[in-house]
């Protein structure tokens, strides 16, 4: 972690992604209680984070349009016209509660956008051995900060409305632009590949079928959002009928789910290390299928031990498959491989979203725990299941093939 802080870009970027993720943490949670607190409908709540599920899916698009332009001047452009559209909740209410679903939308393709070019510019900003360091951070950030963020989205919710919510996102957005607008980094310039768009769009997924170590991934993935997306609902459920609160207090369950995260992006670069990234996202899937079953008790301190384990769990999933794509496509392809592999298991995320929104309704939401534990396991033991061909001691790939040659010229 040295090594990264002391890089000056490292620290401006990663400076202004941490602030940007208060926004993104507080509103995400906000809207959705904000939904269940107008309608009443667990469902209806859930339905908030499908949509936003809906706008990953143009990540084919946003995939290559990442590789297709420099990665700095992207995110700032993504950044303030995502600040500009999260100003439009400012217009829903209880008459316009659909208004927030096409918002939420727009702000998954936004997010789409940012994350492909986030992943494409760390790797030409920093060296390959800072990405895992780098990678934990952001997921430091991104779950760790729910120690406080969920907190401050529920409790400004439940004090003063969505209007400071809303604000507080769009700010922190402009920082983050701010952040990438002073960047020093010499970025290449992609240049014009001569061939068809359709041929451009697909290169991500040809590439990842052909790279074991990344089919592997997806399909584990694919099993696992089949079921992954019932958190997105059942919390509400687990909340109201098991701990017999308030849905606000979903905001304080998270907050303890941030801090299973901060240990888990203290611990992810280290185990990676020492084991590989297949390793630690194997590891970490076993670890939500735990959580899965603590929480179907409803005893308030297991509930809080389980969503430790569980906010600790995601950020090693997400360090261990972000640094395997890093690591393992070419500088020209990673926007679109990266956007392959959301896309590829953002449908399964958002079918399963969508079933769990239907389910809850009709079903107990400890039996969807029980069955989310069953196939998380299926997709851990897939995914630690050795791979055809050679693999080092590590479990790295060692006849990875060649990589598809896309043409960048050095800025000068």
């Amino acid at each position: 972690m040295r090594a990264l802080l002391a890089h000056r870009d490292a620290r401006l970027y990663l400076g202004g992604q941490a602030l940007s993720t208060i926004g993104d943490s507080a509103l995400w949670l906000a809207m959705g209680i904000w939904v269940k607190i107008l309608t009443g409908s667990s469902s209806a709540a859930g339905l908030v984070f499908f949509a936003f599920s809906c706008g990953i899916l143009l990540a084919p698009v946003t995939g290559l349009v990442a590789d297709r332009v420099r990665r700095r001047p992207l995110l700032i452009a993504a950044n303030l016209a995502a600040a500009a559209g999260v100003c439009g909740l400012l217009l829903a209410g209880r008459g316009q509660v659909w208004l927030i679903y096409p918002i939420m939308f727009g702000y998954g393709a936004v997010n789409s956008l940012i994350t492909s070019a986030q992943t494409a510019l760390l790797a030409v900003m920093l060296p390959a051995d800072l990405l895992g360091e780098a990678n934990a951070v952001l997921q430091m950030a991104a779950m760790g900060l729910r120690v406080i963020s969920p907190l401050l989205g529920a409790g400004l919710l439940a004090w003063a409305g969505p209007v400071p919510v809303v604000l507080l996102d769009a700010g922190t957005f402009v920082v983050a632009a701010g952040a990438v607008a002073a960047l020093r980094i010499r970025e290449p310039a992609p240049a014009p590949s001569g061939v068809h768009w359709r041929a451009e769009v697909t290169a991500g997924i040809r590439y990842v079928g052909r790279t074991p170590a990344l089919r592997r991934l997806l399909i584990t993935g694919v099993i696992a959002l089949l079921v992954f997306g019932f958190f997105e609902t059942v919390p509400f459920s687990l909340v109201s009928q098991g701990l017999h609160r308030a849905p606000a207090f979903l905001g304080l369950i998270e907050a303890v789910m941030g801090v299973g995260a901060l240990a888990g992006g203290v611990l992810a670069a280290p185990i990676m290390r020492r084991t590989s990234e297949r390793a630690l996202v194997a590891l970490a899937l076993l670890f939500v299928a735990a959580a899965c079953l603590l929480l179907i008790p409803a005893w308030l301190p297991v509930v809080m031990a389980a969503m430790a384990v569980l906010g600790l769990a995601i950020v090693w999933i997400n360090v261990g498959a972000v640094t395997l794509i890093q690591r393992r496509t070419p500088p020209g392809l990673l926007g679109r491989v990266d956007a392959a592999l959301t896309i590829a298991i953002t449908v399964p995320q958002t079918v399963s979203i969508a079933l769990g929104a239907a389910l809850v309704a009709v079903v107990d939401y400890r039996v969807l725990l029980a069955v989310m534990a069953v196939v998380i396991v299926v997709s851990a033991v897939y995914l630690a299941a050795e791979p055809g061909g050679a693999a080092d001691p590590a479990g790295r790939q060692t006849s990875a093939p060649v990589p598809e040659q896309v043409p960048v010229r050095q800025e000068r």
